[in-house]
């Protein structure tokens, strides 16, 4: 399917819109017209495969066939790059391990191109990170982030765009010249990152659009006329900078190769706010995906045709054999150089409880658990480290997979509770929002419901037997942290959600509302070590949790 230049913007909206769903097997298409004036006859169209990861978040296991997927895209395009939009760090027991090392020794065998820094680069300070840096085979760029002053990194650090980028060093942008065509990369990174990482006082965040618009024009004076903006900003995140408003606001971006909202794009997304358009792309999260793009230019730089898909590493034939087949040498390497220490690891214990902690299907999804008050005392306590307003905590009864046994809580354990690796969000809802969320909650009771939300810092009380949508009675919430007020309808409150909930998983549609409103910001940490270190604040790491009275079926009373 080809999309024509020439639409009017409504039109666009709504196709890329359809973008967004069009399946990874049959992605949408976009072409320009021919236009004789700036293509200038035969044998001036430049084509480049873009491969792409985002989110990585150190899921190593399937490294191998990550590899093997674009050692198949190489030997298949002939003008390649192979790009990061960050977060490699923080997810997993390897990152845990061995601080993002593990994921470079991959990232270096099958030579990527280029990077830029996501927050989670930033959680365990500017040191860490140094070390990843000096040992990647890669330059990394960021044209917002400042290292001057930063101890660790202000010598691998160029506040510069280059034509002669060096590996393990940082630039604002660099050209990459491939197959004779000068390629432009500069890389952003969220601002939040000051406020949902701990990059340390020295490193400073700057505009966003302010510094993308200075880096195009440095890539432009250096003869680059196709340019791309290696981004962890998130597709439409609600933090404050996004790549849809990067793609409108700034004239000479050709391409967005994103990360941070871990979203799933199957198909580019254009904007054609500008002159020019923006091709906007990303791959989900947690290495599930390579993305590849493939991109026709014209002779002025122009993109005239983008067509892109997510290659599914996961995938499996009908025999249970993987589709993509290991890379046998980064196979040896992951078997035997890293994951014997990390199946070790698992059988860490991280605490203990004096009592059963209650989860998995049904309890967990038909009213309060000891463990989901758990789960949730964590998430808010966590959340409030971020913003301090944050009042209340949701977690759904899906996501708690399993009971714990009193006695020793052991990672491996943790992992069984809570498999999917979801990440904290934050949002912002009006009592009215909450009201609504609590509703969809509950429709199905007494029956057992995956949307069934665990609570912290709010209680209320439903009644099963009345009809659906009319069930809560009651909502209190402990606006002070220990005393509970009535909830007013008309007032926002601040609450910690995962963020499969937070995009509307579940059938949330209220919840979706919010996140495609912009009033969710999505700092990460992965629910299971977020657990794991809320029961490692506790005394002696033992805990306790009891049923509190948080949610009540005024019908079984």
């Amino acid at each position: 399917m080809k999309y024509p230049i020439k639409m009017n913007r409504k039109f666009f909206s709504l196709l890329a819109a359809a973008a967004i769903v069009t399946s990874a097997a049959a992605p949408a298409a976009y072409a320009a017209p021919k236009d004789s004036k700036s293509d200038n006859g035969k044998g001036r169209t430049y084509e480049l495969t873009i491969m792409h990861t985002n989110d990585t978040h150190a899921h190593l296991d399937n490294v191998a066939r990550r590899i093997n997927a674009i050692n198949q895209v190489r030997a298949e395009k002939k003008n390649t790059l192979l790009l990061d939009a960050g977060d490699v760090f923080s997810g997993t027991l390897y990152f845990n391990e061995y601080k993002g090392l593990a994921d470079l020794e991959f990232m270096n065998l099958v030579g990527y191109d280029a990077m830029t820094f996501g927050n989670h680069e930033f959680d365990e300070g500017t040191s860490t990170l140094a070390n990843f840096v000096k040992a990647a085979d890669f330059p990394l760029v960021s044209a917002n982030v400042n290292f001057s002053k930063d101890a660790n990194l202000k010598k691998s650090f160029h506040e510069s765009t280059t034509k002669h980028p060096e590996d393990g060093n940082i630039y604002n942008g660099i050209i990459k010249v491939v197959n004779g065509e000068k390629i432009g990369i500069f890389g952003l990174t969220t601002a939040e990152t000051k406020d949902i990482s701990s990059p340390g006082e020295d490193v400073v965040f700057e505009t966003y659009i302010e510094e993308a618009k200075q880096a195009v024009a440095d890539l432009e004076k250096q003869g680059a006329n196709k340019i791309i903006a290696l981004s962890h900003l998130g597709f439409d995140d609600g933090g404050g900078d996004n790549d849809l408003t990067l793609a409108k606001e700034v004239e000479g971006i050709d391409v967005i190769v994103g990360g941070h909202s871990h979203t799933k794009l199957e198909a580019p997304v254009i904007d054609r706010t500008g002159e020019e358009p923006t091709v906007i792309v990303q791959a989900n999260e947690y290495s599930k995906y390579l993305g590849t793009v493939d991109l026709k230019f014209n002779k002025q730089g122009k993109v005239t045709e983008a067509d892109g898909k997510l290659i599914d590493l996961d995938q499996k034939n009908a025999d249970g054999t993987y589709v993509i087949p290991d890379n046998p040498q980064a196979a040896q390497i992951l078997e035997t150089k890293y994951k014997p220490a990390i199946v070790a690891k698992q059988q860490t214990v991280i605490g203990k409880t004096t009592v059963d902690l209650i989860g998995g299907n049904p309890p967990a999804r038909t009213g309060e658990t000891n463990l989901g008050n758990l789960i949730t005392d964590g998430m808010l306590a966590k959340a409030k480290t971020i913003n301090p307003d944050t009042v209340i905590a949701f977690q759904n009864g899906g996501g708690i997979r399993t009971t714990v046994p009193a006695g020793d809580i052991t990672l491996a354990k943790v992992l069984e509770i809570m498999p999917f690796g979801n990440a904290l969000a934050i949002m912002k809802l009006t009592g009215a929002e909450i009201k609504q969320a609590l509703e969809t909650s509950v429709k199905d009771a007494p029956s057992p419901f995956g949307g069934f939300l665990q609570v912290s810092g709010l209680k209320f009380t439903y009644d099963s037997s009345k009809p659906v949508g009319q069930r809560v009675q009651t909502i209190e919430v402990k606006e002070d942290g220990t005393n509970y007020v009535a909830l007013d309808p008309n007032k926002t409150y601040v609450a910690a959600n995962n963020i499969f909930t937070a995009k509307g998983g579940d059938g949330f549609d209220v919840f979706a509302q919010v996140y495609n409103e912009g009033r969710v910001s999505e700092p990460g940490f992965v629910d299971w070590e977020t657990f794991s270190n809320y029961v490692g604040s506790f005394e002696n790491k033992t805990v306790s949790p009891s049923v509190e009275g948080r949610i009540v079926d005024l019908a079984k009373q």
